[in-house]
């Protein structure tokens, strides 16, 4: 029997819209365009025979046949990384010390590594998750070698793309309708707190901090619960609860920005060629500009 050829980069852009969530995120992923990687997808489909995405409510999802297809196409994305390495250049290897924050390491570090480790498996990375304003002076203080962050100040960082800040509540407990306003807040000095709460006062809306944590699991914890409601980055939103908008006008929450997300690296790290392939990695994958 005559079995079709699945070839490469059929596979590598199924990946690359698995691993994003979307067709437009897995152009700059493979370097092609939407509509390219859109063709090749249906190509691998057309020889498989079998349908291997659909579109869902927030992102692209795996059909039983791209869930099976998956793990053989990485492993052979893996093993073609590995050849090449092996063949035409030397392996990479040293010691990279990341930081990111909770809210944004499943979202936007995940494809980053998938791609990074499938080409530099002999670099080791050493990963420490805590808030930006923790982040921050780690990297300037040579602590950390690169960290994906909110930005702080003008200029700082490479800037990546913007994350919308979102309110979010457990719809069943509806504690958006109590007054004063019970809100979940990170801990003091987190740019996501400062930003809340300004806005409620610019607003004059009447606030009660009834929980305050430096982690996203505690933030979720007091929203799941009924306890408050929350501000969060919308990437971190799980599906269970609700983005609060078009509310009642009796119930209306301030207009929120977004954070600016960059990547920065230390000045100790520029000599480092593991350094310089992530943070080269982060750009390609996450940069939107």
């Amino acid at each position: 029997m005559n079995y079709p050829d699945f070839q490469i980069d059929w596979l590598r852009a199924f990946v690359a819209t698995v691993d994003a969530g979307s067709l437009s995120g897995a152009a700059p992923l493979v370097h092609r365009s939407q509509s390219a990687v859109s063709m090749q997808i249906k190509k691998l489909e057309a020889a498989l025979g079998r349908t291997v995405l659909l579109r869902g409510p927030r992102q692209m999802e795996l059909t039983p046949a791209g869930a099976e297809l998956l793990a053989y196409a990485r492993r052979m994305l893996a093993l073609q990384a590995e050849t090449q390495t092996a063949l035409f250049g030397p392996r990479l290897e040293g010691r990279v010390r990341l930081g990111v924050p909770d809210d944004y390491a499943a979202t936007y570090l995940t494809p980053v590594l998938r791609s990074f480790a499938s080409r530099h498996m002999g670099v080791e990375i050493d990963l420490t998750c805590e808030q930006s304003t923790a982040l921050i002076p780690r990297v300037l203080k040579g602590e950390l070698d690169v960290a994906l962050v909110s930005r702080d100040k003008a200029q700082r960082g490479r800037l990546l793309f913007q994350e919308p800040l979102v309110w979010v509540a457990a719809a069943q407990y509806e504690a958006w309708r109590r007054d004063p306003l019970p809100i979940a807040v990170y801990e003091a000095g987190s740019m996501a707190r400062s930003a809340t709460l300004s806005a409620l006062s610019a607003k004059g809306r009447a606030y009660r901090i009834v929980y305050h944590s430096s982690s996203l699991a505690g933030q979720l914890a007091a929203v799941e619960s009924g306890l408050a409601i929350a501000v969060l980055t919308r990437c971190s939103v799980p599906a269970g609860l609700q983005i609060l908008q078009n509310l009642p006008t009796e119930y209306d929450l301030p207009t929120l920005g977004a954070m600016e997300v960059t990547v920065m690296r230390s000045k100790a790290s520029l000599r480092s060629p593991a350094v310089d392939a992530i943070y080269e990695q982060m750009v390609q994958t996450l940069a939107r500009n």
